[in-house]
């Protein structure tokens, strides 16, 4: 077997492992975006002015709009609590010993990326299905058609946290980041309200939302679902990915990056 694809395949069941020892990782991804579905869905409906009273097809209606939100929200977190664990690895050491292995080190850093973004699909498939209990549903080819912008969304995503986790250097610190960079990508995004209602707001406000890549990876998840393309929404989030991702291997580049700083 190649010493590539056995690196894969380690880094990837290394991931699950650990995923599958943290329950409550698993739980708190679903009771996220589910208590944005049931709870907090009435007062975002009322912001944009939808009926809160029957006919129940409106109700539907913005329901459906804010599950792409909430998948791209799933993602978000997972991709952010994976790099933290990859924090807390490197300041154990067994990040350094992986990173010393004789295979390059973007494809770690890539294999790392992609159990991570395993997981994350996962867990938006498991959050779809309650969804479709609860009575959302898509047309039947959208659950197969949004893999592959879940995969390009958790790519995307993921390598966002691997970029940000190569220049914290202590764990509590890391902490405090993903909260600075969540918050800020979920609301300011397309993800609980179209932009043209944020136009409405400020277009300031509507400018940020539209360069936000958060923003193209929850409309790509949109239209997968409705079993659609979005050529821009693709573009804008296999190029964040790709800066992303060049910005990690940068960042634990040992010439350039972790291991400069450290020394």
């Amino acid at each position: 077997m190649s010493p590539y694809l056995t690196a894969l395949i380690a880094i990837v069941e290394r991931e699950a492992l650990r995923f599958v020892q943290q329950r409550g990782r698993f739980i708190a991804a679903l009771v996220r975006p589910l208590v944005w579905l049931l709870v907090f869905a009435a007062g975002f409906r009322a912001a944009l002015g939808l009926s809160i009273t029957p006919p129940y097809q409106t109700y539907i209606q913005y329901e459906t709009y804010i599950v792409p939100g909430l998948c791209g929200m799933i993602m978000l977190f997972n991709g952010m609590q994976s790099s933290l664990g990859l924090v807390y690895d490197r300041e154990v050491g067994s990040m350094r010993l992986l990173l010393t292995s004789p295979l390059p080190r973007w494809w770690l850093l890539t294999c790392k990326l992609l159990g991570s973004t395993a997981i994350s699909i996962c867990q938006v498939y498991a959050f779809l299905i309650i969804a479709d209990l609860y009575g959302i549903r898509w047309p039947a080819p959208g659950y197969l058609t949004v893999l592959p912008a879940l995969i390009l969304t958790g790519l995307m995503l993921g390598a966002l946290g691997l970029a940000l986790s190569s220049f914290i250097k202590q764990l509590e610190n890391f902490a405090g980041v993903m909260n600075f960079v969540i918050f800020p990508m979920f609301f300011l995004s397309s993800a609980l309200y179209p932009l043209w209602k944020m136009a409405e707001s400020s277009e300031l406000l509507h400018d940020i939302c539209a360069a936000n890549p958060f923003t193209h990876a929850v409309e790509l998840i949109r239209f997968a679902l409705h079993a659609a393309p979005n050529p821009t929404a693709t573009a804008a989030t296999l190029l964040a990915a790709i800066l992303f991702l060049g910005l990690a291997i940068w960042g634990y580049d040992p010439a350039r990056g972790m291991v400069r700083r450290k020394g």
